[in-house]
């Protein structure tokens, strides 16, 4: 009994470094998708006015759905080419926070300036954020596909840009 007793204490020390390092693994993953879905977010948000290609460019970095949702909002401000009618910039105030995960799909809100100009005029949000919904790849863990994407802009007392 006490070497019953015995084995099991050893066999739960041994496995307390394999446990930290596959937590530090995970955490290791999560950053590098954070980081990804954030420079993926950003550059779809980064575009000129006219240039089509430049603003379809951004599309491997989204699902499917994920495009065809992207695009919908974009109906009024491209033109019969594909290309937008106006130039976007969006500029991180600080990195991405993970405001959720479930089931592969990280939810991220990075916020930030956006500024859009066409030639009739030039608006800058100052209190604007983006938010995402990253899907991790599960065979990699790394690579990252765009869910969803949705600008955000806060007036007064809004929290959801901060």
């Amino acid at each position: 009994m006490r070497e019953n007793l015995m084995v099991a204490v050893i066999a739960v020390l041994i496995s307390f470094p394999a446990l930290a390092q596959s937590a530090a693994q995970t955490t290791s993953e999560q950053a590098a998708v954070v980081d990804s879905g954030q420079k993926a977010a950003i550059a779809a948000l980064n575009f000129q006015q006219g240039d089509a290609a430049g603003f379809n460019r951004a599309r491997d970095n989204f699902t499917p759905d994920g495009w065809k949702d992207f695009v919908e909002h974009m109906v009024g401000f491209l033109d019969q080419k594909g290309a937008p009618t106006f130039t976007s910039s969006f500029v991180a105030k600080r990195d991405a926070t993970v405001l959720s995960e479930s089931d592969g799909v990280l939810r991220l809100r990075i916020p930030g300036t956006l500024t859009q100009s066409n030639k009739t005029g030039k608006t800058t949000y100052r209190r604007a954020a983006i938010e995402v919904y990253v899907l991790r790849d599960p065979a990699s863990g790394v690579t990252i596909k765009i869910q969803h994407l949705e600008s955000i802009t806060c007036v007064g007392a809004s929290t959801a840009c901060d």
